[in-house]
């Protein structure tokens, strides 16, 4: 964190006034990288036919979160301190304490459990007290006179329900459809936590894919049945499995996994991952056993990576029925049947929906591609695949003068021109630049030295110096070279010399 703060990836919001926890901005380099994860889930969740992406408002009317349910039940169990007010979330006091999960129990269990502990206020050891529900959700208003109550959105999913059945005429009128989004959200979290992990704003990368209850199945899924997966299964009885790699063919003929649509979207999100560098053996999908399932799931599985932090939760994929659409259609009284020709009925569509924090996936790629210092290097340093770097290349003049910064600029216009995304810099050491350059991921540096210059009329065009970020290995390539090259070595994944 330290040394995600110190480089431009993350900023505690409004830092000098002291401000509450559980926001964060984006920095110069963070921002990059975070538009680099997006990027990776749109070519890979949208690229489909018949996959769309909207852009809905963050603001709702309190009308469409009671339907949803977020009014009544969008809550966390909390508990105050009798003397100095501040309020805990009542299951993170006790999971501290026990080092046992308490998710899901109801106020009267945990005011069991925080007696039985014997827990007090972690701020001045006074007695808590009597755990009660608190709504997530920021509340606000409509209007000038403020009479129209409203809310920040929970999560982005819900503007993709409201606006279905308009996606849905404009593109042919005919399941299946999917509809996806990449947007902030807001959750007003008890005590917010581990940095990234458990914040109050934040982003999601969320699919709703609307179908036909009597055709789950999807296209594709046969040519990619056989690709295994890290599966940790519900427990048999009481007896609780192993995490096993499984076939997705196997996950859907063992009910793992309800369907083939999430077995899909289980494969997608695998394949995500994969190609942002986080090793395969780091995360699992943990499929929620019955007895923890919402009241309108027929099925979901948690994507968890391993971190500093344990297991997180990054996303979670759910087979939502019809709920949703069902519920707007009864509180709005419209009609959001939609007619299949093939069966000759209107019906409700059903859904299945992989939703991802992009923040917490954030925090996973910059953990996994962390790199002490040490084995060749003196500083720390970010191990970034080169197709989500924040950059491909940083150039650097070798000196300031003598025609080289004028060069390495000239270069830097070319390599931008031709859709390479650099950086330029001039000040301290080369060293001290290649040093830099490491700890924010960029896998490759460009230096312009005197021999660019002195050669820059023979055969073949001027040469520069390139080193690879992993071994610190260099060689000399063509200019007129570099921008294939580089282009070449981002979509290989190529951060090492031949």
């Amino acid at each position: 964190m330290e040394l995600a703060v110190s480089r431009g990836f993350l900023l505690p919001s409004a830092e000098i006034y002291n401000p509450s926890g559980g926001f964060y901005d984006y920095g110069p380099v963070g921002s990059v990288l975070k538009r680099r994860i997006q990027d990776e889930w749109r070519r890979l969740f949208l690229t489909e036919p018949g996959f769309l992406e909207i852009e809905s408002c963050t603001v709702l009317p309190q009308a469409v979160l009671v339907a949803s349910g977020h009014v009544e039940h969008f809550a966390d169990p909390v508990t105050e301190c009798t003397k100095c007010k501040q309020r805990f979330r009542a299951d993170h006091l006790l999971e501290q304490k026990t080092m046992a999960s308490w998710a899901g129990k109801q106020p009267v269990e945990l005011n069991a459990g925080i007696v039985t502990e014997g827990i007090k206020c972690p701020a001045c050891k006074s007695d808590l007290g009597v755990v009660g529900w608190a709504n997530l959700m920021f509340p606000t208003s409509i209007g000038a006179g403020g009479d129209s109550p409203a809310y920040l959105r929970p999560e982005t999913a819900q503007g993709i329900f409201l606006d279905f059945k308009r996606v849905f005429i404009a593109n042919g009128a005919k399941l299946p459809i999917a509809i996806g989004q990449v947007g902030r959200s807001y959750r007003n979290e008890v005590s917010p936590r581990q940095g990234l992990i458990r914040s109050r704003e934040f982003s999601q990368m969320e699919l709703e894919y609307f179908f036909n209850p009597s055709v789950q199945k999807i296209d594709g899924f046969d040519k990619i049945a056989g690709e295994k997966v890290r599966i940790l299964p519900p427990a048999d009885g009481d007896m609780k499995l192993a995490v096993t790699d499984a076939s997705l063919r196997e996950a859907v003929d063992k009910n793992w996994f309800p369907n083939e649509i999430l077995a899909y979207m289980v494969y997608l999100e695998d394949k995500l991952y994969r190609s942002l560098g986080i090793a395969h053996d780091k995360y699992r999908f943990r499929v929620m056993p019955h007895d923890e399932l919402p009241h309108y799931s027929k099925g979901n599985v948690d994507l968890e990576v391993e971190t500093s932090y344990g297991f997180i939760e990054t996303s979670g994929i759910a087979y939502r029925t019809d709920f949703d659409l069902s519920q707007h259609a009864k509180f709005s009284k419209q009609d959001l049947t939609v007619f299949v020709e093939e069966e000759k009925k209107r019906l409700i569509p059903h859904v299945v929906e992989p939703s991802m924090g992009v923040d917490r996936t954030f925090w996973c790629v910059l953990e996994s591609a962390y790199r002490p210092a040490g084995a060749g290097k003196e500083w720390e340093w970010f191990a970034f695949p080169p197709s989500i770097a924040p950059y491909a290349a940083g150039i650097f003049p070798l000196m300031r003068k003598d025609g080289l910064d004028d060069i390495a600029q000239k270069i830097v216009g070319e390599l931008r021109s031709a859709g390479v995304d650099v950086y330029y810099a001039q000040s301290g050491s080369i060293g001290k630049r290649y040093a830099r350059a490491d700890e924010i991921g960029v896998p490759y540096c460009i230096t312009v030295d005197y021999e660019t210059k002195e050669k820059a009329n023979e055969a073949g065009g001027p040469t520069v110096t390139i080193r690879y970020r992993d071994d610190g290995q260099q060689e000399r390539l063509k200019i007129s070279e570099l921008a294939e090259k580089l282009l070449q070595f981002v979509k290989a994944g190529k951060v090492r010399k031949d």
